[in-house]
Order: C-alpha cells, then structure tokens, then sequence
C-alpha cells in the first residue's frame, strides 16, 4: 500500500542548490517509491550557529510503500552519499539534510524517528513550501496546515528563481 509522504530538504554547504536537485533525483530512485512533486526552493536564515551561510529549502512529495524506518535508512544513505557528516553540533553547517516531515496519517515517536517532525510548526521554511504542495493538508493531530501558517511568519525566507 502506497502512503504519501512529505520530506524536507536542506543545504548550506557545497552548492546547496544543486546538493538539492541531486537529492531530488536521488528520491525519484528510491524502490517502491514515486516522486510526485517538490515545491519552490528558498533561501533561509540558518537556525543554529550564526556564523554559517544560508540554508536553501524544499519540500518534497512521494508516493512510497516503504516502511517509514527503511525510507529512514534510504534517506540517511543519500545525505552521506551527498557528503554529510554527522557532527555533535546541532543545526550545525551541512551539504544535505533530508528530514520526514509527514508520513501517511501516522505518528510515530521512537529513538530513530519522529513523525510528524517534532518541530516543523515553528519553522517557515518547512511550512511555506509544504503548503505550495498541499494546501489544505491535516496533520494527523487534527490541526490544519493553515493554522500552523497564520501563527509561522513568513521571516527569514525567500523563494528563489528556479
């Protein structure tokens, strides 16, 4: 059974753009899983240390019937193949950060893994291009995208020509 998903991209490092583009490729691979759609990339203010270029974002959409802790493991692989590093320093600098945003209609809270990602309500640069994606989108708490946009200013963000 196909589950729609939504995963968040990220790069501040080596070309962060095109770190982006080849991460969307690299979806569009994945077994059991079809790439629907991805939104605008943006520009965005790092959220940890200050002393680190901007990030660029975007939200992808699949189709996968992929276990979410396999799809996990898939990701993981394609951040390290793209060069990360994992370093203790939280939201530190990096070339590749593909996060599951949503999953189906799941929850999901375990030591590998978070669904809904813990803290995507606060984060414009998670939200803003979600929302290009599904509009009307529920998370699987009830609340609405919408709600989650009116109390997410759109700062620090800028959508960038493709």
């Amino acid at each position: 059974m196909m589950e729609r998903v939504y995963i968040g991209l990220g790069s501040n490092l080596a070309e962060p753009l095109q770190q982006l583009r080849d991460a969307l490729a690299a979806l569009a691979q994945l077994p059991d899983t079809r790439l629907l759609a991805h939104s605008s990339f943006y520009a965005s203010d790092p959220l940890g240390p200050p002393d680190q270029p901007r990030y660029v974002n975007a939200v992808a959409a699949l189709d996968t019937a992929l276990q979410p802790w396999t799809l996990l493991d898939s990701l993981q692989r394609i951040e390290q193949e793209q060069g990360r590093v994992r370093k203790a320093e939280r939201w530190g600098p990096r070339t590749l950060d593909l996060d599951i945003l949503l999953f189906g209609e799941r929850s999901i809270a375990d030591e590998r893994l978070t669904v809904p990602h813990y803290h995507m309500h606060a984060r414009p640069f998670v939200l803003y291009p979600l929302a290009e994606l599904a509009a009307e989108l529920q998370l699987p708490d009830g609340r609405r995208l919408s709600e989650l946009l009116a109390a997410c200013p759109f700062t620090g963000l800028e959508r960038l020509a493709e």
